[in-house]
């Protein structure tokens, strides 16, 4: 079900007309706009950040193996998932991942950005993309699963958003999320990237539950290469000098290469059921039950 952004109204039409108080949202450079007023002044994100990662992001060892550990979930905890929906999509690299694994799937993207969108359209050309405030999704028990991959920890009301996300997802579906891990990890990384806040596995379970999920799983991944980000955050530091946002996605391809490959064992340890305390961040996957 469609949820009215005006009047909070639910309904079940083809277009966007609501029947109670006949709000239409706008579209905005081609895409449905639900928070205009957030498409390109809001500080959650650095402005360029964008392009910058489309250039990178796809060929980065973070990246990718953040993607094949969020497919693994995807299939093992919903695998008759049909619809879709990543709040804060980004560029649209994880959706053009999970298009790749689950052809069938039908896609939705969201972005509180509008350059993002036009990166992510021409990528997945097949789904359906729009602007909205993650705060205020429009719609209700409409998606099978909703994914938020390094979202939360941009959004200081980030209850707001897990309650949003259990309205918008069917009951007997559920929501992926990826967050950054560790509040010890802290560096002006975290500031210059819009970080409110780093999660503990308490934290981020004790949320989702309050929102109404039931946790299944609470998994710390990038473990392997802690002791590496610790040593790399200890020299960067708080110095905004010293910071540069592309060192780590400019690496050397045989490093790259080599740092996929741990996260490759990483992973398939988690499949087999390893679950280490610690770790650079955090997968949680939670499922509204049914009533």
């Amino acid at each position: 079900m469609k949820l009215c952004p005006s009047c909070r109204q639910a309904f079940d039409s083809a277009g966007w007309v609501c029947p109670r108080c006949h709000f239409e949202p706008k579209k905005v450079e081609g895409f449905l706009s639900f928070a205009p007023e957030l498409a390109y002044d809001n500080d959650g994100f650095p402005s360029d950040g964008f392009d910058r990662l489309v250039r990178l992001e796809a060929g980065n060892f973070w990246f990718r193996s953040r993607s094949k550990l969020i497919l693994w979930a995807l299939a093992r905890y919903f695998k008759n998932t049909s619809r879709f929906l990543e709040i804060g999509c980004g560029n649209g690299y994880v959706l053009s991942c999970v298009n790749k694994a689950f052809p069938g799937i039908k896609l939705f993207g969201s972005e509180v950005y509008q350059q993002g969108l036009h990166h992510a359209s021409k990528r997945i050309p097949v789904a359906e993309f729009f602007q909205m405030d993650a705060r205020a999704i429009p719609f209700e028990n409409h998606f099978d699963v909703i994914g938020a991959f390094d979202v939360l920890e941009h959004i200081s009301e980030d209850e707001k958003v897990l309650a949003s996300m259990f309205q918008a997802v069917v009951p007997g579906g559920g929501i992926l999320i990826t967050v950054p891990q560790h509040q010890f990890l802290w560096t002006y990384a975290d500031h210059f990237a819009g970080h409110v806040r780093r999660y503990s596995s308490r934290e981020l379970r004790e949320k989702a539950e309050k929102a109404g999920f039931r946790v299944e799983a609470v998994v710390s991944f990038v473990s392997f290469l802690l002791p590496l980000m610790l040593l790399s955050r200890l020299l960067q530091g708080n110095d905004p000098k010293k910071y540069d946002p592309e060192a780590e996605l400019r690496l050397n391809p045989v490093m790259n290469i080599l740092l996929e490959k741990i996260l490759d064992f990483e992973r398939l340890l988690i499949r087999f059921g390893l679950r280490m305390p610690w770790g650079g961040s955090l997968l949680l996957v939670a499922r509204k039950e049914k009533k």
